[in-house]
């Protein structure tokens, strides 16, 4: 690709080069307008500034990019170990960010990755476009997909199968006796949730049952605090379901908080599980059962990909791989 310059993205948005450096320095200092002008410049041209001296001689570096969607999940961080723990045993650092499920954040960090001239970005979408990430292949910045599959066979990927996961766990409250079951979940933008309801409802069809008496509660985030907030809504109906099935632990976490505060008996009145299977679901007041995922091997075995295509790329062979979860029950469920 020909090298943009500060002078070719000035240019575009109509500023001069101070402006675009400023934008790129020190934002702060920029109108708004102005500043949203020059970003939106700096995409459509693909511009990238050069790091450190010797990474520019090299063409890149010893880094690579880890893009996940929440930092604060517990699957996250278990994952995130997983891509260091490799990583550093290569040879490699890892610059994290975190996009919150934020597209315009994902891409600001996509930049910044390749402004540092990473060798490569293992990445959890926020959505199902892949225009920025092919933009990265433009540039030669091999590209892994993490916790999410591949829509193509030259590309990367590593995932957990979650229609399993959803039927598995509606499959376990079904064999517990639950009528009424209730789907707490989160964005539907997050490919995750909507393969955890896909298994759920075919679950629901493999029992004889109509997938449409699943109850969906979907939240604007994943975390304990929405679940605790889901458990409300629950309440507030006249009749509460037999049965929870939440799209993540930190979800189930804050249901049963919710539902316990109220006096509901977990399991007696309620089941409950969860997905993920992280640390604190073992710990709960109830423990939590859960449909576990190998995050740690996810992390690990995505970067050993990702390095690979990196150190070797005549000879890497695009993989997909995709591994199966596994039911884990504990206290919460009958």
């Amino acid at each position: 690709m020909a090298t943009v310059s500060i002078k070719d993205v000035a240019a575009r948005a109509g500023v001069s080069p101070g402006t675009v450096s400023n934008v790129l320095n020190r934002p702060e200092k920029v109108a708004g307008g102005t500043r949203v002008r020059v970003e939106a410049a700096i995409r459509e041209l693909g511009f990238v500034r050069h790091g450190s001296a010797s990474t520019l001689r090299a063409g890149h570096s010893r880094t690579i990019g880890l893009s996940v969607i929440d930092i604060g999940n517990p699957f996250f961080t278990d994952v995130a170990a997983g891509v260091e723990d490799m990583a550093s045993e290569r040879g490699y650092a890892v610059i994290l960010g975190n996009s919150s499920g934020s597209r315009l954040k994902e891409e600001r960090n996509l930049l910044v990755f390749a402004e540092q001239r990473v060798r490569g970005v293992l990445i959890t979408p926020s959505d199902e476009d892949p225009g920025r990430l092919e933009r990265l292949r433009e540039r030669d910045i091999a590209v892994v997909l993490v916790d999410h599959p591949a829509e193509r066979s030259s590309q990367c990927a590593v995932a957990v199968n979650d229609v399993t996961g959803g039927a598995m766990a509606v499959g376990h409250l079904l064999r517990g006796g639950a009528g009424r079951i209730g789907y707490v979940t989160g964005p539907a933008a997050i490919r995750q949730c909507q393969d955890r309801r896909r298994g759920a409802e075919q679950a629901l069809a493999a029992a004889g049952r109509d997938p449409a008496e699943l109850r969906e509660i979907a939240m604007p985030a994943m975390t304990a605090k929405a679940g605790q907030q889901a458990a409300e809504k629950l309440l507030a109906d006249d009749a509460l379901p037999d049965a929870v099935f939440c799209a993540n632990d930190l979800l189930a976490l804050g249901m049963l908080r919710g539902l316990l505060q109220a006096g509901v008996r977990v399991p007696d009145d309620v089941s409950l599980i969860g997905y993920d299977d992280i640390d604190f679901a073992s710990a709960s007041t109830v423990s939590l059962s859960s449909i576990r995922q190998p995050t740690y091997q996810l992390g690990r075995v995505a970067t050993e990909l990702l390095l690979d295509e990196c150190d070797n790329p005549d000879t890497h062979a695009h993989q997909q791989i995709m591994f199966q979860p596994d039911l884990v029950v504990r206290e919460s469920t009958r």
